[in-house]
């Protein structure tokens, strides 16, 4: 299992696809996540540092746990299943509930959690950018800091 962090969030064209890339903390590895439009605009509020007036659902969730004292320990993608990933919130005594890597993430950002992937599931999908491709991850670091989270709401049509 390898421990990993957010890189961010950037828009697929020509559909229009919200990515959400992560890399391997001590490694070399990348692993992209394809999520809907309300998980990104979630993530990217999170990682731009924005507080919205009322909370959000993943909010919600980080409040919630806190008022009900449990302690969520980390975040694991531990599944990919015809093209579907799958993740587990892990609290204290090993309880795990499963949900949605997007939701996953997003809360794991709030709480300030770490986020895991199964070795199988990085051999599977998980992504080696050659040394020549760094420039192209500083330009995407460079994108995601002036990303807006209105540039994430889905357009009529």
């Amino acid at each position: 299992m390898s421990e990993m962090r957010v890189i961010g969030i950037r828009v697929e064209q020509p559909q229009n696809q919200p990515v959400l890339l992560l890399r391997e903390s001590d490694g070399d590895r990348y692993l992209p996540i394809w999520i809907g439009q309300t998980e990104a605009t979630a993530i990217a509020l999170e990682q731009q540092g924005v507080e919205p007036a009322r909370p959000l659902t993943h909010d919600l969730i980080k409040d919630l746990l806190e008022a009900f004292g449990h302690a969520l320990r980390e975040v694991r993608i531990v599944d990919l299943q015809a093209g579907t990933f799958y993740a587990d919130l892990v609290f204290d005594d090993d309880i795990r509930v499963s949900a949605r890597p997007s939701d996953s993430i997003a809360i794991a950002l709030r709480i300030g959690v770490p986020i895991f992937v199964e070795e199988a599931v990085l051999e599977e999908a998980g992504l080696v950018m050659p040394d020549e491709r760094e420039d192209e991850v500083e330009k995407f670091k460079e994108f995601l800091e002036s990303v807006s989270p209105d540039d994430f709401k889905a357009t009529d049509g």
